[in-house]
């Protein structure tokens, strides 16, 4: 298969246009290979909008399904185990695919400028993108994090970056620190340690923002999975990374040899310029049903999948979208425990043993063949 194959993948067989000859289609870009894009891109296969010329952008092949990555970091499974292949999804939709990354977005101007040099314009845009860190952005967020620094993110080219730990570990014990903002820091801190037994891990949590969901019952369970594989949680800021330390707010220093950067948070580099309102975390600034505050016209998939796949073919095809409903409480949750152990929450209520983790990998590889087949 050539390249330009890969980058613009189409059904075999396109539907002839619904548009008038010379009438240019409306356009919907997909930015980013998330979940909610994915579930979007199923949903397609099964209910096109042959009224809106859609265009996915994303610059991965392949797409880690995030309930399995700490088993990845773990080794319980395999890359090809728990990966995602976008070509069969996008072909099975029949959307336009451009295999590349954002270089800019200009909110007022309706504009997308790629990689390679080309814009893209939209009528609607969809941002749904994976974390994925960079050496300048971390360099501005903790100095040092770009130059000695491991990022977890992105999951599909974790295991180059962790094989030369691997080798280190081989030769002698290392001190690890997983420096996170989200709780899921926790479950990749287990799987560090499931995969290293030798190994000193130690996570660093940075404070809480404005975006970071509340702690739920699994998260105290984590916690408590933590403290029985005799891992530390230290909640401070972070300073300054070194070779051989991380600094703290409070003045003391971690010792450390690798630190494992796994901020979920922090918001793509293109993202400070796009002029979308911004909150006080950097993040886009959304309404009700996830759109911009500033510019209804962009979606923000952030942690809500639900209400852009509600929402958003909805106002592709004109139609009104209906009041918006509050949701509270926390949802079913199955989280990785480490050591053949996983934590369910439903709620107020969590448990915690090896038969959760059973239902936990039979349930992610039930979800995984959703995408795959």
């Amino acid at each position: 298969m050539n390249a330009a194959a890969l980058q613009t993948p189409a059904p075999a067989t396109p539907p002839p246009s619904p548009h008038p000859a010379g009438e240019r289609p409306r356009q919907l870009v997909l930015l980013g290979g998330g979940m909610a894009h994915l579930q979007l891109l199923r949903t397609l296969a099964r209910k096109p909008m042959p009224e809106v010329q859609i265009t996915l952008v994303a610059a991965e092949r392949h797409v880690v399904y995030p309930a399995m990555g700490p088993g990845l970091i773990a080794g319980d499974y395999q890359h090809d185990d728990c990966t995602i292949p976008l070509e069969p999804l996008v072909k099975r939709a029949g959307i336009r695919w451009l295999q590349q990354q954002p270089g800019s977005l200009d909110a007022g101007q309706q504009t997308l400028a790629l990689g390679d040099g080309s814009t893209q314009h939209y009528e609607w845009l969809s941002i749904n993108t994976a974390p994925a860190h960079h050496s300048e952005q971390l360099e501005q967020t903790i100095p040092g994090a770009g130059k000695f620094g491991l990022c977890v993110y992105p999951l599909e080219t974790w295991a180059q970056r962790w094989q030369g730990v691997s080798e280190l570990a081989a030769k002698k014990a290392l001190r690890l620190a997983v420096i996170g903002d989200q709780a899921a820091a926790l479950e990749w801190a287990l799987a560090v340690q499931q995969r290293l037994p030798s190994c000193v891990v130690t996570v660093l949590m940075l404070p809480a923002t404005a975006g970071t969901p509340p702690a739920t019952a699994g998260t105290t369970r984590l916690l408590q999975r933590l403290k029985a594989q005799r891992i530390t949680v230290l909640h401070d800021t972070a300073l300054q990374i070194d070779a051989s330390a991380v600094h703290l707010g409070c003045g003391a220093q971690l010792a450390c040899d690798v630190p494992l950067l796994a901020l979920q948070h922090l918001p793509p580099a293109w993202l400070t310029s796009s002029g979308l309102a911004l909150n006080a975390d950097g993040q886009s600034a959304t309404d009700g049903y996830s759109r911009s505050s500033s510019h209804p016209q962009v979606w923000v998939a952030n942690g809500d999948s639900e209400s852009l796949l509600r929402h958003l073919p909805a106002v592709a095809r004109g139609a009104r979208l209906p009041a918006t409903t509050s949701r509270s409480g926390a949802g079913f949750q199955l989280l990785f425990g480490g050591s053949q152990q996983a934590v369910v929450a439903w709620g107020r209520y969590s448990a915690t043993g090896r038969a959760w983790h059973w239902l936990k990998d039979w349930w992610d590889r039930r979800q995984l063949l959703r995408y795959t087949m």
